[in-house]
């Protein structure tokens, strides 16, 4: 895998496909087919497009989105041109799968290759009466674009068992044992819950991409 977080994805390197940051909230497409980006994420493109909505990919899919909130409201690109994509100003970072995969939660997704395997699963020991604990996984070779509310952290698993709050998780190796762990004694001040909080446990070789926010704050409501 590479990406900037690991210093093997550097600026003007050559790799196959087409993406790009134009800057660190911008995301810049070299389109020439097709691609699969967030709905409501163009921001502008030059050339010929076609935008169309694109389904959950199957029955199966479609249950598991329905049945669990989890996964991204996606748009088909075909065309040729230059594609800019964006999410409310939020930072880019890119990730080039070689023949691996990257678990994601699906609210960071921007857009990635159309050819790359997709599938909707849950995080082990998390089911639906523990949270909703679901995340979108990717497989294959080619480009994943995420975005991250502020500067995110990548955290080495392989050098301690690494724990992070569920909203905070941005993505991780497909290769860690991912599991549930629950406090109950400060849950006031572990997160933004109260009562139990929980939290994602990784371990093994691998990396998880915590994000600087557990996501936008839901005003109360005066009604």
């Amino acid at each position: 895998m590479r990406s900037q977080f690991f210093g093997n994805l550097e600026q003007g390197q050559q790799l196959p496909g087409h993406f790009a940051l134009q800057n660190s909230k911008m995301l810049r497409v070299h389109l020439n087919g097709d691609v699969l980006a967030r709905q409501g994420s163009m921001v502008a493109f030059q050339g010929q497009m076609e935008f169309d909505y694109e389904g959950s990919g199957g029955i199966g899919k479609f249950m598991k989105k329905a049945l669990t909130g989890e996964g991204v409201p996606l748009m088909r690109v075909k065309g040729q041109g230059l594609l800019f994509c964006a999410n409310d100003a939020d930072d880019i970072h890119l990730f080039y799968l070689e023949n691996e995969g990257i678990t994601v939660n699906g609210k960071n997704i921007l857009g990635f290759d159309s050819h790359l395997q997709w599938d909707i699963q849950r995080v082990q020991g998390a089911g639906i009466a523990a949270g909703g604990l679901f995340n979108t996984t990717l497989t294959g070779t080619g480009w994943v674009a995420l975005t991250t509310h502020g500067t995110p952290v990548m955290l080495d698993c392989g050098r301690a068992p690494t724990f992070a709050d569920g909203q905070s998780a941005v993505a991780w190796s497909t290769s860690l044992q991912v599991g549930v762990n629950r406090t109950f004694k400060a849950g006031a001040l572990i997160g933004r819950g109260s009562g139990e909080a929980m939290q994602l446990a990784y371990q093994g070789q691998g990396f998880v991409l915590i994000q600087a926010s557990e996501g936008p704050t839901v005003p109360h409501h005066t009604h």
